[in-house]
C-alpha cells in the first residue's frame, strides 16, 4: 500500500490546508485536511464539474471545531479520471470509503453540495457504519424538480472552452448576478469533456433509479436539507419533497442561489454547525 504525498499549504490567517494525493486502485484522488485531526470529522463533498475548492469559503468557518476533510472526486480537480472505472455514483461513493479508510477517519458528517449530494447519500448505503449523519445543499430531490437550462451546452469540438463559454455554462449554478468565480472557471477548463459528461449523466442515472427522498428514508440517518431559495438549477420548493424522510430538517437560505456555500458562507456554515453538534460523532479519543 503506497503512502499518500503530503503537502502542507499555507491558506493565511486561516491556518494551514494539508493536501495529499492518496494512491487508490481507481487512480490517484486529491484530499485536503483543515482543523484538528482529533476532533469530530465532516467530509465536504462537491458538485460535478467543480471541486474542493468550491469550499474554500466555507472551511474557514469549520475548521476551528472540526477535523475538514475534502475530496476531489476522480476526474475533478486533483485526482486522476478513474482507472478501469466510471463515474457512476456507486463508484464515487467507494472512492470516498477508500480514501477515508485510508486516512482512518472512522466516523463522517457527509455534506454534499448539489450532486455531491448523491455521492455523500451512496456512501452512507454502503457504509452505513462510517456515515453518522448526512446533510444535502441544493441537492435536487428528483429529476421532476430539475430546471432545464437556458445557455446551450458546450460543444465538445471546442473543448476545451473560453471564460465566456464556461460562465455562461455555470452561471444558473448561482443567483442572478452573481459572478462565476475564476478558480472555478480555470478547474472546469482543466477538465476533460468526458469527466464533466459523464459525471453529471451518473448523476442523471442515480436519480431516475430511485427518488433521493426514498433513498434516505431506508436509512434512517439524520438529515439536514439547506437550500437557497433563488436556485435556477432545482426548483427551490422541492426541497420540501425531502420532508417524507422521518425526522428530515428543511432550511431555506432566502436570497440564496444554487451556490450557498460561495455565495452565503457565513449563514451555510451557521446552519450545518448547528446541526453537527446534534449529531456528529466525537473523534475516537476525544473526551
Amino acid at each position: 500500500m503506497t503512502p499518500p504525498d503530503r503537502k502542507p499549504h499555507s491558506t493565511g490567517d486561516d491556518g494551514i490546508t494539508e493536501h495529499s494525493v492518496l494512491r487508490l486502485d481507481g487512480g490517484d484522488v486529491h484530499v485536503c485536511q483543515d482543523g484538528p485531526r482529533d476532533a469530530p470529522a465532516l467530509l465536504l463533498v462537491h458538485g460535478s464539474a467543480t471541486s474542493s475548492r468550491s469550499w474554500d469559503a466555507l472551511v474557514p468557518l469549520l475548521a476551528a471545531s472540526h477535523h475538514v476533510v475534502r475530496i476531489d472526486l476522480p476526474g475533478h480537480g486533483r485526482s486522476s479520471e478513474p482507472v478501469g472505472r466510471g463515474y457512476d455514483t456507486a463508484e464515487q461513493a467507494r472512492t470516498l470509503g477508500a480514501a477515508l479508510d485510508r486516512l482512518r477517519v472512522q466516523h463522517v458528517l457527509a455534506v454534499g453540495h448539489s450532486s455531491g449530494g448523491y455521492a455523500a447519500t451512496a456512501l452512507a448505503e454502503q457504509r452505513p457504519d462510517l456515515v453518522t449523519a448526512l446533510v444535502l445543499i441544493n441537492t435536487g430531490p428528483g429529476m421532476k424538480a430539475f430546471i432545464e437550462p437556458r445557455a446551450n451546452p458546450i460543444d465538445p469540438a471546442q473543448w476545451p472552452p473560453t471564460d465566456e463559454q464556461i460562465r455562461q455554462f455555470a452561471s444558473s449554478g448561482f443567483r442572478e448576478g452573481h459572478r462565476v468565480p475564476q478558480e472555478l472557471v480555470d478547474e472546469l477548463r482543466g477538465m476533460t469533456y468526458q469527466a464533466v459528461t459523464a459525471a453529471m449523466q451518473a448523476s442523471t442515472a442515480y436519480l431516475n433509479q430511485r427518488a433521493l427522498p426514498d433513498r434516505l428514508s431506508d436509512l434512517g440517518k439524520p438529515l439536514r436539507v439547506i437550500f437557497g431559495d433563488q436556485d435556477r438549477r432545482w426548483r427551490p420548493s422541492s426541497a420540501a419533497d425531502y420532508r417524507v424522510v422521518p425526522g428530515a430538517e428543511i432550511e431555506w437560505l432566502p436570497g440564496a442561489g444554487h451556490t450557498p456555500i460561495l455565495e452565503e458562507p457565513r449563514r451555510t456554515a451557521a446552519l450545518l454547525l448547528d446541526f453537527a453538534e446534534k449529531h456528529i460523532s466525537p473523534a475516537p479519543g476525544a473526551p
